[in-house]
């Protein structure tokens, strides 16, 4: 039986070596990831027991890894552009592991919640080295979507499954380990190891992965003055950095707002959880789909245009009375959502120059990080003031106008003007 092609697709790029031992190296820093929010959290809440903290032992590891992506993004970009990029990665995972047992070894809630921080800064550091040494890898651009549909599937899915699933197996394994710091303090050297092992695999097993370049004489311009001003003015970055704001600020008020709009509905926790599970399968289902219609409509426009079908659907979800379209709302829009995350995957890594590529993922990291940060912390005030539905429907105005904003300004003749901004950084 022939296999579906998204699955055919998929297994040509990893039938690539390297791309595949990069995939692996990226899928254990995501398991890493993902086991440091459940762990860190866990720890916290152990060591502040009877405190204030306890309570918000979750939003604190959040905050403390949001708050680098607010202050390095575009430094981080930078870097990726102009040193090696596999020994930034390589680096930044070895810091990672020292940081990791070192919370294990001292112990302390100040030193988690500054260890967290500088975890967070090296992870800003490796996300667009990775994400730019992976068009190199490729044998074709085409096969890009394929290599954004994986990364998505691993990092939403299997590495969020493995995650969850590892903390559940040490969480049982260990004798009375409801939720003590010996359960905790194990899960947070398990975490170090896993960057460990990816720092090694990147070491002796992907040699190939691209160089940045390097200045052909010494800048006399700071580090934002040479380049990552050159990249901003590009109107097919522009585009780029406009849609993911617009879908950014949907998805985060989305998640602000989740549990206030499942009492609206009169569901409690149930619908909150079909909620969730909604938006999820949207996603997956707008991952799914997004080959069959970029061949309809080039991933330029197909971004733009799936970011406004969001914000209209998130207009929907806010005027939705039963509670059966406003679930078919939710997760029509993370279908939109979903084609946008590839499409913006995919046009980043197949039309924007390698000599600029990690400028441009270190400000879309930027942009997605300040717009959830202010969303995430504003949208609960605009609740408490204006309601819940108010709030939805604000962020889907606001997508919309980022979506229009970006199909004016990513056209397809554009190559010429990235070469210009390629050559105004070198």
């Amino acid at each position: 039986m022939r296999r579906p092609e998204p699955l055919r697709h998929a297994a040509e790029v990893l039938a690539i070596p390297a791309f595949r031992r990069l995939w692996v190296s990226a899928y254990l820093c995501c398991v890493g990831d993902w086991l440091s929010l459940l762990g860190l959290s866990s720890l916290l809440a152990a060591l502040s027991a009877g405190t204030l903290w306890r309570d918000f032992a979750l939003s604190g590891v959040v905050i403390t890894q949001l708050l680098p992506g607010l202050l390095l993004a575009p430094l981080a970009g930078v870097l990726a552009d102009r040193f090696d990029r596999r020994r930034i990665m390589i680096a930044a995972d070895l810091v990672r592991c020292g940081l990791f047992l070192s919370i294990a070894a001292v112990g302390t809630t100040e030193w988690l919640l500054a260890a967290n921080f500088l975890v967070g800064c090296c992870s800003m550091m490796w996300v667009p080295a990775k994400d730019s040494s992976v068009p190199a890898l490729l044998g074709r651009p085409e096969q890009m979507e394929a290599a954004g549909q994986l990364t998505l599937v691993t990092t939403y899915g299997l590495a969020l499954l493995t995650g969850a699933g590892l903390f559940s197996l040490v969480s049982v394994s260990l004798p009375g380990s409801g939720g003590g710091l010996g359960l905790t303090v194990t899960i947070v050297v398990i975490n170090g190891l896993l960057y460990l092992g990816s720092a090694i695999l990147l070491s002796i097993r992907v040699p190939e992965i691209a160089r940045g370049l390097r200045p052909r004489k010494p800048a006399r311009r700071t580090v934002t003055k040479s380049g990552v001003r050159h990249v901003s003015r590009a109107r097919l970055v522009r585009g780029l950095l406009a849609g993911a704001a617009g879908a950014s600020a949907g998805a985060g008020t989305m998640i602000a707002v989740a549990r206030s709009y499942a009492e609206s509905l009169h569901g409690g926790e149930a619908m909150f959880g079909m909620l969730a599970i909604a938006v999820f399968a949207g996603v997956a289902a707008g991952v799914g789909l997004t080959p069959r219609l970029a061949r309809l409509s080039p991933h330029t426009r197909l971004f733009g245009a799936a970011i406004i079908l969001t914000g209209v659907l998130l207009a929907v979800t806010a005027l939705a009375g039963p509670p059966w379209l406003a679930l078919t709302a939710v997760g029509v829009a993370g279908t939109c959502a979903g084609v946008a995350l590839l499409t913006g995957l995919t046009v980043v890594g197949s039309q924007v120059e390698d000599a600029i590529r990690g400028r441009v993922n270190g400000l879309l990291q930027a942009v997605v990080k300040v717009v959830l940060f202010t969303v995430t912390t504003s949208a609960p005030v605009l609740v408490a003031f204006a309601g819940v539905r108010t709030a939805l429907t604000a962020a889907g105005v606001l997508a919309v106008l980022a979506g229009t904003l970006s199909c004016q300004l990513m056209g397809d003749r554009h190559d010429d003007e990235v070469k210009r901004t390629v050559e105004a950084t070198l």
